[in-house]
This record gives C-alpha cells, sequence and structure tokens, in this order.
C-alpha cells in the first residue's frame, strides 16, 4: 500500500511542477500593473512568512498526520494559483504569495517524509532523486507547452496552471498515512525537546550549514546572477530563452544520484558536488566567453542536482525522533536562516562587483565540503 503513495507524490511533484507562466512570470505581474518594486517586495514578505511557518507547521503535521498536511497543503496550492490566474491588483497578488508561504511551510518535511517512510524497502535516494527530477520535467513540459501553444496568452497559461494544480490536489486524497508507528501527540514540551535534541548535536548543525551553503550558492548564481553572467559575455535574450530550458534539462540528472553513490560512496559523491560547484563560482568569475558561462551554469546546476537527493536522505536518517515533520521543519529554518546571510552579502558584493560575488560563491562551497567532511569523520 506504501508503494502507491510514493507513485502518487511522483504525479504531484509533476503536476505541481507545471508552472505554465514560469517563462513569464515576471511579465505576467508586469501586465497587471505590478512594479518590479513591488514583486521584490512581495517575495520578501514571503520568505520571512515562509521562516515563522515553518515551526508550527511542522508541529501541526506531526498532531494531524501527514496525509491530512498534504491534502491541506495541496488544496491551498491550488486556490493560490485561482487567484494568481484571476489577480489584477498588488494586494491580489500579495495574497497569491501569503497563501503560496502557508503552503511552501507546510509542505516543508512533510512530502520528504511520507516519501522516506514509504520507501522503507526501497532506496530512499533514489525516490527522492526521481521525485526532484519529476518536478523538473513537469517544468519543462510546461515551458515547451508554453513556448508551442501559449506565446502572448498570459491568462491562458494562468488557467492551465490552475488545472494541473487542481489534479494534483485530487491526488492528494489518495494517499495512504505513513505514521503507522503511532507518534506521540506532539506538544511544546515534546517539540522543544526535539529542538533541543537538534541545537545540542554539533554535528548536525555543521551538515545542515554545509547544505545551507551549496543551496544558497545554486539558488542566488542559476536563478539572480546568471542573467547578469549571460549580459557580460553577449547572449541575446532569445538564448537565455533555449538556456532556461537546457539548465531545466540538467537539473533532472538528480535521478541518477543514488547509482553514483552507490558506485562512488557517500563521500566521493560528496566531494564532487562540493568541488564542482566551487570550480563552476571561479570558472563564471573569470570568464568572458559564452561557452565558460555556460558550462558554468550547467556544472553548477548538476552539483546541486545530484547532491540534492542525498542531502534529503542524510537529513531524515539524523532523525531519531517520531516527530518526524517537526525535526525537519527545524533544519529547513536553520538552513534558511543561513541563507538569508549569505543572500545579504552575494546582494552586497554583486553590486560592488560580479566577480565577487561569484568568488564568494566558490569560497562558500569550498567551505560547505570542509564542514561536510568534519560531519563524515566525526
Amino acid at each position: 500500500m506504501l508503494k502507491k503513495n510514493i507513485y502518487l507524490m511522483y504525479a504531484i511533484s509533476c503536476l505541481q511542477g507545471m508552472v505554465f507562466y514560469g517563462p513569464i512570470a515576471t511579465l505576467y505581474r508586469q501586465a497587471q500593473g505590478v512594479t518590479v518594486f513591488e514583486i521584490t517586495l512581495i517575495e520578501s514578505i514571503s520568505l520571512a512568512l515562509c521562516l515563522l511557518l515553518e515551526l508550527p507547521w511542522g508541529i501541526i503535521a506531526d498532531r494531524i498526520g501527514y496525509k491530512k498536511t498534504m491534502i491541506i497543503c495541496c488544496l491551498l496550492y491550488f486556490i493560490s494559483k485561482i487567484i494568481f490566474w484571476r489577480a489584477d491588483t498588488f494586494i491580489l497578488f500579495l495574497l497569491e504569495r501569503i497563501l503560496l508561504s502557508v503552503v511552501i511551510a507546510g509542505l516543508s518535511g512533510v512530502d520528504t517524509s511520507i516519501l522516506y517512510l514509504s520507501s522503507r524497502d526501497s532506496d530512499s535516494q533514489k525516490v527522492f532523486g526521481i521525485y526532484n527530477s519529476l518536478s523538473m520535467a513537469g517544468l519543462l513540459a510546461a515551458a515547451f507547452i508554453y513556448s508551442a501553444l501559449i506565446g502572448d496568452d498570459y491568462r491562458l497559461a494562468g488557467f492551465m496552471t490552475v488545472i494541473s494544480y487542481g489534479i494534483a490536489a485530487i491526488l492528494a486524497l489518495f494517499l495512504t498515512e505513513v505514521a503507522e508507528e503511532a507518534p506521540e501527540r506532539t506538544t511544546v514540551k515534546n517539540f522543544c525537546a526535539t529542538l533541543r535534541q537538534i541545537l545540542s548535536d554539533k554535528y548536525l548543525i555543521l551538515l545542515l550549514l554545509g547544505i545551507a551553503f551549496l543551496n544558497e550558492t545554486h539558488q542566488t548564481v542559476t536563478v539572480f546572477l546568471n542573467q547578469l553572467i549571460y549580459i557580460k559575455v553577449g547572449i541575446s535574450n532569445t538564448v537565455i530563452g533555449y538556456l532556461y530550458i537546457i539548465v531545466t534539462i540538467v537539473g533532472m540528472c538528480g535521478v541518477y544520484s543514488s547509482a553514483m553513490t552507490r558506485k562512488t560512496g557517500k563521500t566521493v559523491l560528496i566531494r564532487i558536488c562540493f568541488l564542482s560547484a566551487a570550480a563552476a563560482c571561479v570558472l563564471l568569475a573569470l570568464t568572458d566567453s559564452i561557452l565558460g558561462a555556460v558550462l558554468g551554469i550547467l556544472v553548477l546546476r548538476a552539483a546541486f542536482s545530484l547532491f540534492t537527493p542525498l542531502q534529503t536522505q542524510m537529513q531524515n536518517d539524523q532523525i531519531t525522533t517520531p516527530n518526524r515533520a517537526s525535526a525537519l521543519s527545524i533544519n529547513a529554518v536553520m538552513i534558511d536562516s543561513a541563507g538569508i546571510g549569505t543572500n545579504l552579502i552575494f546582494g552586497a558584493l554583486a553590486e560592488k562587483n560580479l566577480m565577487w560575488a561569484l568568488l564568494f560563491g566558490a569560497f562558500l562551497c569550498f567551505c560547505g565540503l570542509i564542514l561536510l567532511e568534519l560531519f563524515k569523520n566525526r
């Protein structure tokens, strides 16, 4: 029965990856009169809400069960896409993002807990790799459909996204609850005990910091700085669109993470991912060629995608409390909190000199590797 959960989660991941307005998300908002500053303001509010809601959602998920949490979040996800589809003011786009923050915080740790507990007789790292890759596959399919069929019809792109998320919400109803060991009801007392347990494990903190350093370097460079890098080396906007599809395809290589781990071992794969990411940042900082820029972004995306299923498994393996969602929520807050600090440094350095920001990314990846080496050699 639990195997069914895995396939349902795969389908949900793919459907929720199908954001048909993804390639024109900023233009969509601007067409409705929302300015770039208002867009960034909405994003900042969203991030703050995610951090505030992360821990309460972890407690709620452990109290009501992971299936109910998944159903609630998928339903709210569906509603948020309806709001986005019909939004035509700053307030409505803000409301959509507030709902999205509730969903992101609610799903954090719950989706991976369902997969981890449903794959006890399987390779959970492989399951995580497929799950993440199917989200990328959904995004890729949506990008192709947008380019081929939708074009400038922004509202149609929004409506098709509503349909995709509606189907995902329906599929969530058929999940089977995985908290079969019937964990104790989560109270403030045992939540605090979980928090103390995590904070007292200095090696777990090293793991989380190492994960945060690679995650935030990848996020900042491949989402925000990449366009500045492309422009610097003379890549046109049209080519940037094609590169978006290529980078998305490379992001699907996480499905091979488990196979690589079996061949090389966890320690070697960790070293490959972090050193490759650091080298990619150095290349991006120093290159003036189109080939160097494209290669650097692709290597960084591949390194992150291969490491993601492994780090998800490593986090789950460290959990000894039955309140799994609460523990993963605490982990997420620690990772995101570290990310806020690194993001500020990235932004300040990029304003001064793009090369400095990229070299800082290489430094973070190297530091992350050292932290994970310390964790592995405890």
